[in-house]
């Protein structure tokens, strides 16, 4: 996606090989036309497959996942880092690695709000070694419904997480593939 390109090499700031920060439209400012944008063009890639709520991780996918269900007019869950004391009832949990934070943690959701037998896409920010995304799979087959897809603004395609997806048949959609981010350079996948 042309746009999210431009963005991300006008206003993304490559902090080293790993690291791109683009807080300043993505995931701590949010450009909302931006976010608007990239969700149209993820609900067009992913029109033709069912689906009854988007699952996503707090905090920074949450604003591309809400775009997303406006449109198609389904609900969002997402997944909490820490279980809150307002948290009550069943719930459901899987492990995850922050890349960012460096850190292992759990995702826990409410069963109330992932309910069984549905088709379910996941939408996310960024995806790098695909943990968080594997986590969130994991979430809904404990729920017992399907994984229709996953929807990603921004993969760090060195990282590995899309090619593992792709190879085990989920359907994929990002919108921007970095190749590289070697010596300062933002380099994309064609």
């Amino acid at each position: 996606m042309e746009i999210l390109k431009k963005a991300i090499l006008e206003k993304g700031i490559v902090v080293d090989e790993h690291t791109l920060k683009v807080d300043s439209f993505l995931n701590h400012q949010i450009d909302t036309a931006l976010i608007s944008s990239m969700a149209r063009e993820l609900v067009r890639r992913f029109s033709g497959y069912p689906a009854n709520r988007i699952l996503t991780i707090e905090s920074s996918g949450i604003p591309l996942a809400f775009m997303m269900g406006y449109f198609l007019r389904i609900p969002v869950v997402f997944a909490k880092k820490t279980k809150p004391s307002t948290l009550s009832g069943q719930t459901y949990s899987a492990e995850s690695y922050s890349f960012t934070r460096k850190k292992h943690y759990s995702m826990i959701v409410s069963q109330e709000f992932l309910p069984p037998g549905e088709d379910v896409l996941i939408a996310d920010d960024f995806l790098a070694g695909g943990g968080a995304v594997t986590a969130l799979m994991d979430l809904i087959r404990q729920a017992g419904s399907r994984v229709t897809g996953v929807a990603i603004a921004v993969e760090k395609g060195f990282q590995g997480g899309g090619d593992m997806l792709r190879h085990s048949g989920i359907p994929l959609e990002s919108l921007a593939v970095i190749s590289s981010l070697n010596n300062g350079i933002i380099q994309f996948r064609d």
